[in-house]
This record gives structure tokens, sequence and C-alpha cells, in this order.
């Protein structure tokens, strides 16, 4: 420890010696260090703790429905699927139910939305979720008796911040949606709900759903899938043992309601493999991002075990004394890595401190949202472990040539010749010069990766949706949530359309259930179409929306054939509903669909109209069957609101929010924004990964340009006397630039072909990311090829520039 001791003071006094050499040092370490504790902190916060405050979380597992077939992918529960799983899955010790909501709080005079779930009454049980004060939901509090429960449970952060951490807000009453609920627990800060990346802050027993929603009827077991399952394996019992269990019981399902239950199967997964929540979109992004990451830090180690080579022929003298008075090769060696761990520690500290501020980069890429999005850095043992593992590789990895080189001195030649050796020198320029070589292989995996994401992202934007956004505003109407009935929100919205199209600048004023092209999907509902019998196995589930009449007008969505809804389409009417294209060359092939009909909802619907295909769920969808009803119910949490306007007609927003207040000061107005950035929900994804690996590649381009120039102004230094010579016997200023940049583009010209072939083999692994665009795309394989050229002919301007000013006179007297 004496020893290590002596080593870490010399190497401070060493680096204090050379302050800009440190200072680069530590700075290119820190940009490594902080990338990938950075994306690592993401990983850690959505995948390895997507749960924070839950107890022994490795327990807790998800349960999943899912579709198979053309539109497969994961579906709401209903709640008797959670029956089912509640009361045969032996294997699980608990299986709770959640769905996210908001509710309409006031304490007193103040009014306050609070984003919460509902949630069955073993939720916190299943969870291990313990209060900081009162109780969660009791045992009694389980049961399946609608509104039978009044209570609600508030997180930490609401307590402090709406109720100023009163001691008594436990037994406290508060009204809810209009409804009058009590307090019977807060549980800690820590815990943010069920769904990763959110933070929600009340929690009240589903069976209170009806009276706070505003809900018809309390038919649970109806075919309303509105839910997500959380579960907790029973003690030793592993995901796949639980997931074996779940598949047999859906294939027994399967035999017994093969119409209701065909096409569907389930699956127990990891938290961290769940479909919805942040792991569900960022879950693959996050990979590339680390992998790119790790690239980086590559990089990173390639320049500073540069900047130590040069260091450490610069101390050959020094290297040598000490081994000739008895100094071993070892100790020469322990020195150099007690040197590298301590700029490595100073990068670390400047890394974590710079990720702690780059955390917040993952929010700033939202689209405007009024979710409660909660994705932030927080420093803990995993971070600090993952941290202290970068170090170290960092110094095993830049330290590695610098030793090496180190070790291998000729004590006698070195001391003979002052310190100078031609034969160190070629070696430790061979080394150099592989380092280069490996920093441009690299930037070109970082940059082929980044050019490919950004490609892919504005292909996906150039997407036309099948609807015009220009000059659309949307913003969501809590309705059912402020104590509206069915038919109180009907009449609310008829109202609120009249005002709206009677303003000046407004061409088009609509509703819906909930627009396209946001976070999350569509609800869909099992169909059969009369005259159509449904394959083998066939998925016959079929994602549909609720729209009042004049949406397809006012968000411009073609009529292809039949006509839209009209106000005599009302509830006493016939049912009909509207389809598009895909849907009618599905089910109708060539015939004509007008007036055919379509079982869903225990009734039977006439088609109307028929409509262009548009986008629904992202823009790099394939085109999918699509039905429309005409939204008659209003059972919905909220009510989107959309507005067209005149370029020029100020600000629609102000205009909607105004004008629902005229009606009702009560009804929240919320998300109101363009239905441009609306749409954003649906890229973020792409946005994400595409924003962040350019930021990358850029890092990348940047320390392998810094690296190529550091070698060639090295070179020139260490070549001046030759140059000098070559010179005076004539040879022209031309020659020696073609002399130094040739050497430049040669080195840059073999780490690109060898970053080619490693890219080559890498894109595969985010191919299924890219839309639209090869992962072995010609064209941004070979723009990143001449684009690394250009900025190696850049970076070796500058020492080839200096290579020419060389006086002979003066080369040939240092000489």
């Amino acid at each position: 420890m004496r020893g290590l001791y002596r080593d870490l003071r010399y190497g401070i006094r060493i680096l204090r010696k050379d302050p800009g050499f440190t200072a680069v040092a530590i700075f290119t370490l820190a940009l490594g260090i902080a990338a990938n504790a950075t994306v690592f902190g993401w990983i850690d916060a959505v995948l390895v703790r997507p749960l924070p405050g839950t107890s022994d979380s490795q327990r807790l597992a998800v349960i999943e429905i899912v579709t198979t077939g053309w539109n497969s992918g994961t579906i709401n529960f209903n709640f008797s699927d959670y029956r089912t799983a509640r009361d045969n899955l032996k294997l699980l010790s608990g299986v709770a139910l959640h769905t996210d909501v908001t509710f309409n709080a006031r304490a007193g005079e103040s009014l306050h939305r609070i984003y919460g779930e509902f949630v069955s009454g073993n939720y916190f049980d299943v969870l291990g979720v313990k209060p900081i004060r009162g109780r969660v939901f009791l045992p009694e509090e389980y049961g399946d008796k609608p509104g039978a429960y009044p209570v609600a449970v508030i997180s930490e952060r609401l307590w402090r911040g709406r109720f100023g951490s009163d001691p008594a807000v436990v037994g406290r009453t508060i009204h809810v949606n209009r409804y009058p609920l009590t307090i019977v627990g807060v549980v800690p800060a820590a815990f943010h709900g069920t769904k990763p990346g959110l933070a929600y802050d009340m929690w009240v027993p589903l069976m209170m759903t009806p009276q706070l929603s505003g809900a018809r009827n309390a038919e649970f077991d109806s075919g309303t899938r509105a839910y997500w399952a959380v579960a907790r394996l029973k003690p030793g019992v592993a995901v796949g043992q639980a997931d074996g269990e779940l598949r047999a019981l859906v294939g027994r399902l399967i035999e017994m309601n093969p119409r209701t239950d065909e096409g569907l199967t389930a699956a127990v997964l990891p938290v961290w493999k769940a479909h919805t929540g942040a792991q569900g979109l960022l879950r693959a992004p996050l990979v590339i991002l680390m992998a790119v990451c790790f690239v980086v830090l590559l990089i990173v180690c390639a320049n500073v075990a540069n900047l130590l080579l040069a260091r450490s022929i610069a101390r050959q003298r020094e290297f040598s004394i000490r081994l000739a008075v008895g100094a071993t090769r070892g100790r020469l060696a322990r020195q150099m890595f007690a040197e590298a761990s301590l700029l490595a520690a100073f990068g670390a500290v400047a890394g974590v401190l710079c990720a702690a501020w780059m955390a917040k980069s993952l929010v700033w890429l939202l689209p405007p949202t009024s979710l409660p999005v909660a994705i932030d850095l927080k420093l803990n043992t995993d971070i600090l472990g993952f941290t202290i593992l970068v170090c170290a590789v960092a110094v095993l990895a830049s330290c590695m040539a610098p030793v090496m080189h180190s070790i291998r001195i000729d004590v006698n030649e070195n001391l003979k010749a002052g310190g100078r050796s031609g034969m160190s020198s070629a070696h430790s320029h061979r080394i150099r010069s592989t380092l280069v070589i490996v920093e441009m292989a690299l930037a070109l995996v970082a940059l082929v990766g980044a050019a490919l994401f950004v490609r892919s992202f504005h292909t996906v934007k150039a997407v036309r949706p099948g609807f015009d956004p220009k000059n659309v505003t949307v913003a969501q109407l809590d309705l059912n949530t402020s104590g509206y009935s069915p038919e109180q929100a009907q009449q609310f919205c008829l109202r609120l359309s009249d005002r709206l199209r009677s303003a000046p600048g407004i061409v088009g004023v609509t509703y819906t259930e909930r627009m396209p092209l946001g976070f999350g999907l569509s609800p869909w509902q099992e169909i059969q179409v009369a005259g159509y019998t449904p394959r083998q196995g066939e998925n016959m589930k079929i994602y549909h929306n609720a729209v009042a009449p004049g949406f397809f007008d006012m968000m411009r969505i073609p009529r292809i054939d039949g006509r839209d809804f009209t106000e005599r389409d009302d509830s006493t009417a016939p049912p009909v509903i509207i389809i598009n294209e895909s849907f009618a060359r599905r089910f109708f092939g060539g015939r004509n669909p007008i007036g055919r009909r379509v079982e869903t909802w225990g009734s039977w619907y006439a088609v109307i109209g028929v409509v262009q295909d548009s986008k629904y769920h992202g823009l790099a969808e394939d085109p999918q069957p699509f039905f429309y009803r005409r939204l008659l119910d209003f059972d919905y949490p909220s009510i989107a609101f959309c507005i067209r306007s005149a370029g020029d007609s100020g600000n629609p927003s102000q205009m909607l929010r105004r004008e629902a207040a005229a009606i009702d000061p009560n009804v929240p107005v919320f998300d109101a924004m363009p239905l441009s950035e609306h749409m954003g929900g649906s890229l973020f994804a792409q946005k994400f990964a595409a924003s962040l690996l350019s930021v990358l590649g850029g890092i990348s381009l940047l320390l392998a340009s810094i690296g190529l120039y550091g070698v060639m102004a090295y070179t020139v230094s260490q070549r001046t006397p030759e140059i000098g010579i070559r010179m005076a016997l004539g040879a022209q200023r031309s020659h020696v630039l073609g002399l130094v940049v040739g050497q430049a583009m040669l080195l840059a010209g073999t780490g690109i072909l060898a970053g080619t072939a490693l890219a080559l083999a890498a894109a595969r692994l985010a191919a299924q990311m890219l839309f639209k665009v090869s992962a072995h795309d010609p064209i941004t394989f070979a723009g990143v090829a001449l684009f690394l050229c250009g900025v190696a002919l850049l970076a070796s301007s500058l020492p080839a520039w200096r290579a020419m000013k060389v006086d002979p006179l003066e080369a040939l007297r240092h000489e």
C-alpha cells in the first residue's frame, strides 16, 4: 500500500507539471465516461430498476395478452382475464390489475389535476409497497364489489406538494371527480406506480371506476380491455415456469371458447421486457446506444493511449535513469498505471457530474405532453459500480501500448543518445499509427450507425399520414372525470363545437375518442363480417376509433365511397360504421362494401362509407384494416377536440380554452398543441435514437480527428531533419505536402476499410429498427467514408502546412 501511495503522490506531481496534457486527457476520458454513465443510467432506470420503490423486485413480472396474425401485438386485459389469471395461476403469489387515469381532485377551494391509477385492491400487497403514513388497501378491500371502497392512497410527492406535509392528511376526505374519497395512506416518493417512465400520485380501487369515471354500468366482466397486469412470482419460481403454466391455461381457454379467444396468447415476462411504458419504447434504442457508447469509449482509450505514448517517449531519459539506478521495469509499469488511474479517476468525477446533467436530455427529446414523465439518472450503487468498471477498462486499454513501449527501453542507447532512439521512435510511431487506424475504424462504425438512423428518421417523417395536420390544433377535455354523465358530455361537446365554429378564423371543428399518431394504441374489437368465413386461426380483432360527424372532412381524409356520419345516426337509428380501404380489400374483395353488415359489440352494423387508409399508431406501420363508429356513448376518460384554423387566426389553443371555460370553467383542457407536435409521440423512439447517435457519432469523429492530427503533428516534428535534408537536396514544397498528407490518408484509408468491414457486420443488429433504409445501404457507407476522408485531409493539413514551412538551414543546424 505504501508503494501505491508513493506512486500516486509522484503521479500527481508529474500531472501537475504538464497541465495542458492533464486537462486534455481528463476531458477526453470525461467525454467517454459521461456518455457511458448517462446511457447506463437510463438503462438502469428503464430496464434494471423499472419499478422503483417496490420490494424484492426481481420476483415481479408482467402478464401480457398477445394477438397473433396480421395485427400481432400486446393488448389490454379485461376484468375477466384478470380473474382467470388470479384464480388459476398457482405459481404466482399474486396478480394485480392497474390502468392509468387522470383525476380532478378538490381539497377545499383548490382543484388539482392528478395523474393516478385505478388498481385492484391487492395492488400494493403484490408490489410490496409499504406506506410511510396510514395504510394501503386492506384485505377486505380486495373484493370485486363495485362502488364499495371509497378510499385513496397518495404519493409522498403529492402529500408534500399539495397538502403541505399535513400530518393529519390520513383520514381526510377529498372530492375526486366530484366523488368523496378518504385518504387512507401515503406511500414513499420512490414509488412511481407501475408504468415505467411515469410517476403517478394517486391510487384508487378499481371497483370505484363507475363512480369516478361516469361509466354507465359496473359490468367489469364486459369485453372492455383497459387494464394491465403485474404479478409476483412465488419464491423459487422462475419466469419461464410461470409462463409455461399461463400458456397451458390459455390453451385450455381457447378450447373452451374458440370464438372469443382464438388468435390470442399470453406470456409472463420480466418487467424490463414489457411492451408498455418506457421500456417498450426505449429497450431496442438503448441497447444500440450502449453499444455505440462502448465504441466511443474505445476511441477515447485509443486517444488517451496516444497521449500517454507521446508523453512516455518524452520521458525516456527519465525512465532510463530510473532503470539504471535499480528500478525494475515492473515498477515503471506500475507507475504508469498509477498515473493513468489518476487521470481516469478525475475523468470519472467530471464524467459523472456531466452525466447527471446529460440525463435530462432524454426528457428534452420528448414531444410536448402533460404526462408525468420521470426518467432521471440517479446515482446509485449500480451506476457507481459501472463507472468504476468503465474506469478500469479505460486504464487498461489506454495504458497497455505506452507500458509495452516503455518496458522495451534500451537503457544504454537512451543514455548515450540523450534520450533519443531511432529504433524506439520507429516502434512508437507504429503503435501510434495503429491506434489512429483503430480510432478511424471505430469512428466510421459510430458514424454509419448515426447516419442510418438519421436517414431512417427523416424517411419516417416524410411519410404522408393520410390526413392533413397543417393548421390543426388538438386538445384533451376531461368530461367524465369532471362529473359529467355521458348525456351531459355529449351536450357539452355539441355546444363547444357550435361556439368554436362561429369563432373568426375557424374553418373546421370535430371531436373523437382519440387522435391518431400519439402515444399508445387504439382499442380493438372482435368482429364478424356477413358473407366472410375466417380462415383457421385468423385474427378478427380490428382496431377502431369513435368520431363525431365531420371528422373526415376536418382531417381531410378522402372519402372513397358512401357517406359520412350525420346527426341522424344517433342512438335511436340503426348502428352504422365507416371502414378504410384495407378493411374493404380484406373482407369484401372487389365487391361493393356499402350496405354490408359487420357484427361487433353484440349488434350488426351497416357499412355506410369507405375512407382512404391513413396512419393510426405510427408512420412506419403497414396499411391495416380499421373502422370508425359514431361517437355516441361518451364513456371515455377524456375527449380529443380538434379545430382547423386559417393560417392567421391567432392562438387556437387559447380560443379553445376560452370557449370551454365559458361553458364550464371546471372542465380541464389539457395537452393543447398543434397536431404536428402531437404526432411526435409516434416518432419518439426514432427521434431518440437518431439524435443521440448523432451526438455520439460527432464525439467519435472529433476524437478520431484529434488523434490523427496528433500523430501527424508528432510525425512532422520527428521528421523535421529529414524534411530539411529533402528540401536542401531540391525537393519541392508540394512534394513535402504530398508526403505528409499521403501518410495521413494512408492511415485514414486503412481505418476506413477496417471500419467498413466492422460496420457491415454490426449493422445487422439495427436492421429491424430502420425504416425503408437497408442496414448495408451503400450510399450511407460511401458517404460516411468520403466524409471521413475529408476530415482526415483537414486534420492533416495543418501539420502538412508546417512541414512545407520548414527552413532547411534551421533543420540541418538543429540536427
